[in-house]
């Protein structure tokens, strides 16, 4: 924690090509070695080729995918009389879309599929279908939390 106050949250421009900071955002967690203009490239074409897979908008489609992976609970370790517990939290908006990006990039770089456009494509249409990596990964966490309620009464 600084010790002058809060760190202030930078201002994000939205993308040029759908005007939303989501996407801007994804680009930006995709991106490798400062290559935007690769990263762009890559959720452009996967975004096209989501579009094309679930017949609705690029953007509305993309939405919804990162709207199901969005988690409502996690656990929180609390350390109380010498004992750690896994209590339940509500998780604040912005860290649900943070963990959703953070889960649908990952689950889409373990898959086998040849490329990274394929293998994006392939995670977001099955998180708009609320299936693959991201949506197992959203529901464990559900299911830790559902598991540790008992401990809900440790919330700060």
């Amino acid at each position: 924690m600084p010790r002058k106050g809060a760190v202030p949250k930078r201002k994000i421009l939205p993308d040029p090509r759908f005007n939303s900071k989501v996407v801007a955002k994804f680009v930006n967690r995709i991106m490798r070695d400062g290559k935007k203009s690769l990263a762009e490239t890559v959720v452009y074409r996967s975004m096209e080729e989501l579009a094309s897979r679930t017949s609705d908008d690029p953007l509305n489609a993309f939405e919804q995918a990162v709207e199901n992976a969005k988690p409502q609970l996690e656990v929180k370790a609390r350390r109380v009389g010498g004992a750690t517990y896994q209590v339940p939290v509500e998780v604040k908006p912005n860290r649900q879309e943070v963990l959703a990006t953070r889960w649908l990039i990952n689950a889409a770089r373990n898959r086998t599929e040849k490329g990274i456009v394929n293998k994006l494509t392939a995670e977001l249409n099955d998180a708009f279908n609320n299936r693959g990596g991201a949506i197992k990964k959203k529901d464990d966490t559900h299911r830790m939390a559902e598991a540790n309620k008992a401990f809900a009464h440790y919330r700060w």
